[in-house]
C-alpha cells in the first residue's frame, strides 16, 4: 500500500526529533563521564568524594529529561515496552532525587560516584546506538555492546541503588526528612525510612521483569536473522 507524503513527513520528523533527543542526551551523559575520568586521573580517591558536587547538576538534568521517554513510548513514536522503561526511569529518578539530592551526607560517598560511572557508561552506548539507528546505520560490535552490556551492568547498578538507600537510612531517621506526622484527628503518620524499606523489595522485584526485558530486546536484535536483515 502507497504511504501519504503526509504520513512520511511526520515519520521523518518524529525521527529528526528523536535523533535531536539522543543526541541532546549523548553530549550530556559523555560529558559527565568524561569528566568522571579527567578528574579521577588527575585528582585519584580525591576526587570520588565531590563527584556530586562537580557533575549533579548535569546529571539531573540529563535524568529529568529522560521522562520524556515515557512519553514517547505513550505517543507511540518509540517502540520499547513501557513499563520496564518506566521502572528504570522512575529508579534512578527516585534514587537520584529523593535519596542522594536531599541528604548532603550521602553526596559524598563513594557509592554516588560508582552509581554515576555505571549509569553514564551504559547511556553513552546507548544513544550512540540509538542515534546510528535513527540514521539506518547499525554497526554489529555496537549493537552486541549496546544488548550485552545493559545485561552486566543493570543488576550492578540495582546493587549501588540499594547500597545507596541502606547508606541513606541513618540520616532519614536522624533528621526526619519526608516523614510525616499529621496532628489530632487524623492521627496519622508516613516513617519515610520504612517507605524506602520497602522501595528496597520494589527495587529488586522490579530488576527482575527488566532483566527479562533486557534478554528479550538482545534476542530480538542479535539473532542471527535480525542481525543478516539489518546487514542487507
Amino acid at each position: 500500500s502507497d504511504v501519504s507524503p503526509s504520513s512520511l513527513g511526520f515519520h521523518f520528523t518524529m525521527n529528526t526529533y528523536l535523533f535531536a533527543y539522543d543526541l541532546i542526551q549523548f553530549c550530556g551523559h559523555s560529558w559527565i563521564f568524561t569528566n568522571m575520568i579527567i578528574r579521577f586521573m588527575s585528582f585519584g580517591k580525591d576526587s570520588l568524594a565531590d563527584t556530586f558536587y562537580s557533575i549533579g547538576l548535569v546529571m539531573r538534568l540529563c535524568q529529568l529529561l529522560s521522562v520524556l521517554e515515557i512519553l514517547h513510548i505513550l505517543a507511540g513514536i518509540d517502540k520499547s515496552r513501557l513499563f520496564p522503561r518506566f521502572l528504570q526511569i522512575t529508579e534512578r529518578i527516585i534514587v537520584l532525587f529523593v535519596v542522594i539530592n536531599s541528604q548532603e551526607e550521602v553526596q559524598g560517598k563513594y557509592v554516588v560516584c560508582v552509581l554515576f560511572f555505571l549509569w553514564n557508561l551504559l547511556d553513552v552506548v546507548r544513544y550512540t546506538y540509538n542515534m546510528l539507528a535513527r540514521t539506518g546505520i547499525y554497526y554489529l560490535p555496537l549493537t552486541w555492546l549496546n544488548f550485552s552490556l545493559c545485561i552486566l551492568l543493570y543488576p550492578l547498578s540495582v546493587l549501588a541503588k540499594a547500597f545507596a538507600i541502606c547508606v541513606s537510612l541513618p540520616y532519614f531517621e536522624s533528621f526526619g526528612t519526608y516523614s510525616i506526622k499529621l496532628p489530632f484527628p487524623f492521627a496519622f503518620s508516613i516513617y519515610f525510612p520504612y517507605v524506602l524499606k520497602v522501595y528496597l523489595l520494589v527495587l529488586f522485584i522490579g530488576m527482575y521483569f527488566i532483566i527479562q526485558n533486557l534478554f528479550s530486546e538482545r534476542k530480538a536484535h542479535l539473532g542471527a536473522g535480525n542481525i543478516k536483515k539489518k546487514r542487507n
